[in-house]
């Protein structure tokens, strides 16, 4: 079975940090890209960070500029979202979805390319005091 898992959302205050994890069973992360997503109440999934296979490309979103990371572990089979210094407008469930191209040397940022086929079922992500 081909899944994605998402780890590591929760509550945290402002100026907080948190380590989001998406780990694949079924299938390598490996030779794909993979990107973040996330999705507040009432508004449109937003890509946050996105990272190609063997590191050699990765995007962001300019909200995240500075404050977040992104990572793999191929050994781990998992790719990671560092979120250091959160602000309550980081609030919403995060997503990682990997890419179906095996052969693409990116990764892209736009949330209907098509290119995102496997996709987790989501972490909550709260930033308040």
């Amino acid at each position: 079975q081909l899944q994605l898992v998402e780890s590591g959302g929760g509550l945290v205050q402002p100026g907080g940090s948190l380590r989001l994890s998406c780990t694949a069973s079924g299938f390598s992360l490996n030779d794909r890209a993979v990107g973040w997503f996330r999705q507040a109440p009432e508004k449109e999934r937003e890509a946050v960070y996105c990272i190609s296979k063997g590191r050699l490309y990765s995007n962001y979103a300019r909200s995240v500029k500075g404050r977040f990371t992104i990572s793999r572990d191929d050994a781990k089979n998992t790719v990671y979202l560092q979120m250091n210094d959160l602000k309550p407008e980081d609030t919403a469930v995060y997503y990682c979805a990997a890419d179906w191209d095996q052969y693409a040397h990116d990764c892209t940022m736009e949330t209907d390319s098509g290119r995102y086929i496997y996709w987790g079922q989501g972490t909550q992500v709260t930033v308040s005091s």
